[in-house]
């Protein structure tokens, strides 16, 4: 019995090891990838309108967006996934300067209700909605003063991985 079990054991970690390294593009032209193409950074040769995008692996495709200070903000967040929100949702959260994200995000994680923003909040400067796999959402805004501030994703659990530096300058 024990030499099936080890068998098995075997077989499942042979087989794991061959599905893990694989980052070819998938089905419909979608992949896992990072990239890091300048059309995605910016749209009609603007740098301050910025396409994101989100996937079921709790990834951004960027880790830090610059922008140019005193001009409209314009984010498309792609949830670029299959998942539903309830399992995988994600959204785009800009928190002022010196907020903390590990304190905002344990606050997030109470109010779902309220897609994880949490309600009256003084923290944030703006957010997209929480998308579900498949969904996109538009935010425009005026940048604020020059400076780094914090972005990520507020679904509980999410912004370990899923958050970065947005620099204005």
């Amino acid at each position: 019995m024990k030499v099936f079990n080890y068998l098995v054991l075997s077989i499942f970690t042979v087989l794991l090891i061959f599905s893990c390294g694989n980052k070819e593009e998938k089905k419909n032209g979608f992949s896992y990838e990072n990239k890091s193409d300048a059309s995605q950074q910016s749209t009609d040769s603007n740098p301050n309108d910025i396409v994101l995008t989100s996937n079921d692996a709790m990834q951004f495709n960027k880790k830090e967006i610059k922008v140019v200070a005193s001009e409209k903000v314009k984010i498309t967040l792609k949830h670029i996934g299959k998942m539903d929100k309830n399992v995988m949702g994600h959204n785009f959260v800009l928190l002022k300067q010196g907020v903390n994200v590990i304190a905002f995000s344990n606050k997030a994680a109470g109010s779902r209700s309220n897609d994880y923003i949490p309600e009256g909040t003084q923290d944030i400067i703006v957010h997209t909605k929480m998308l579900s796999g498949g969904e996109t959402d538009i935010i425009e805004f005026n940048a604020p003063l020059a400076g780094t501030y914090d972005f990520l994703c507020s679904f509980p659990g999410h912004s370990g991985l899923m958050k970065g530096k947005f620099i204005v300058e």
